[in-house]
């Protein structure tokens, strides 16, 4: 298992929004990248590249389906500053 710890989702405007990527080959010779902490974060391509860029895409897409109805997303507390 390969793993890649993410300091910067894509365009650096995250730059402290640190996310655990597992990244591993399968048997078959396909990609599998998933992040752990959010279920169903998991994508599984022909490229190691492809892998992680879904898998980034659909970490993001979790934590918006969490935060939009109102739900608690302690993982965003440091990504957001909301001035008074």
């Amino acid at each position: 298992m390969i793993r890649r710890r993410s300091t910067c989702l894509r365009g650096g405007l995250l730059h402290r929004f640190a996310v655990q990527i597992d990244v591993e080959r399968a048997d078959d010779g396909r990609w599998i990248a998933e992040v752990s902490a959010l279920p169903g974060a998991m994508a599984f391509v022909s490229t190691k590249a492809v892998a992680i860029r879904k898998v980034e895409a659909l970490a993001l897409r979790a934590l918006a389906d969490t935060i939009e109805p109102g739900e608690n997303a302690p993982e965003l507390a440091r990504v957001f500053t909301v001035e008074a």
